[in-house]
C-alpha cells in the first residue's frame, strides 16, 4: 500500500522530559488512523511535531515521500497537511465566514476558493445559518464544525485532528464524527487523536496505542478494540 505520511523513530523532548520516544507510524492515502492513550501519553506532541509546530529531538517525518522533519508549520500546511488543534482555535472576534477564509490564506485560486466555500457550507449547514455571526458566540460543537470547515478550505490531503470530541455533548459528538467520516469519504486521510477510545477505534481503520510517549500496540482498529489490555485500560471493561 502506498504511504502518504511516514513517521520514523520520532522523538520529542521538552527540556529533560521525553514526551515522544522513537515513535513510528504510517497513514495511507484516504486512510483513517487513530492514536489512543491516557493524558500525557504523547499524542498531542506527536501531532505538533508532524505538523511543524514542534521540532523533533530525533527521527524523521515524510509526507508524500518528501522530508518535512524540520520544516516550519506554514510550509507543512501548504503541502496539504492541516492540523485542527485541541480547543478548536477559532478566531472569536471574526465572523464564521472570515474564519473559513483564513483556512484559504495561502491560496490564490479565487474560483477554487469559492467552490470550496460552497462545499463547506453544504457539508456544514449550521455554518451557513451563522456565517455573519462572531465565532466566539458559537456553541462548542459549532466551533468544532467551524474548525473542521476552516481546515477543509486549505484543501488538505491529510487532516490531523486533536481531540475533536472534547467538551461536547453526546449528540454533538455524533454530529461532529459524522462530518469527519464524510470528509474522509471524499478521500481526505485522517490522523485522529481522541480520548474517547471506543469512538476512535469504531471510526478508524487502523490504530496505535501510546504509553509514556511510545507505541505499545498497533494494528487494525477492530482487532485493538477486542484486545483485552486495550479493553481494560481504555474501554472501561
Amino acid at each position: 500500500m502506498k504511504t502518504l505520511l511516514s513517521v520514523n523513530q520520532l522523538s520529542v523532548a521538552y527540556g529533560g522530559i521525553h514526551a515522544v520516544r522513537e515513535l513510528s507510524l504510517t497513514v495511507a492515502p484516504g486512510e483513517m488512523v487513530c492514536l489512543i492513550g491516557a493524558n500525557g501519553a504523547g499524542k498531542t506532541s506527536t501531532l505538533k511535531a508532524v505538523s511543524g509546530l514542534l521540532e523533533p529531538h530525533g527521527g524523521s517525518v515524510h509526507f508524500e515521500g518528501r522530508s518535512i522533519t524540520r520544516r516550519p508549520a506554514h510550509e507543512v500546511a501548504r503541502l496539504g497537511l492541516t492540523l485542527v488543534p485541541e480547543g478548536r482555535g477559532v478566531f472569536p472576534l471574526m465572523s464564521v465566514a472570515e474564519n473559513l477564509m483564513m483556512g484559504a490564506y495561502a491560496r490564490c485560486d479565487r474560483a477554487g476558493i469559492a467552490h470550496d466555500l460552497d462545499r463547506v457550507y453544504t457539508l456544514l449547514p449550521r455554518l451557513t445559518e451563522r456565517r455573519t455571526q462572531l465565532a466566539g458566540l458559537l456553541s462548542g460543537g459549532e466551533q468544532q464544525m467551524l474548525a473542521l470547515g476552516r481546515a477543509m478550505m486549505a484543501r488538505p490531503r491529510l487532516l490531523l485532528l486533536d481531540e475533536p470530541s472534547m467538551g461536547l455533548a453526546p449528540l454533538m459528538v455524533q454530529a461532529v464524527f459524522d462530518i469527519i467520516r464524510r470528509i474522509a469519504a471524499d478521500g481526505v486521510a485522517v490522523l485522529l487523536v481522541e480520548q474517547n477510545a471506543h469512538l476512535a477505534l469504531k471510526t478508524c481503520a487502523h490504530g496505535y496505542v501510546l504509553e509514556n510517549g511510545a507505541v505499545t500496540l498497533a494494528g487494525p482498529a477492530a482487532e485493538l478494540s477486542t484486545n483485552p489490555a486495550v479493553r481494560r485500560a481504555y474501554l472501561g471493561e
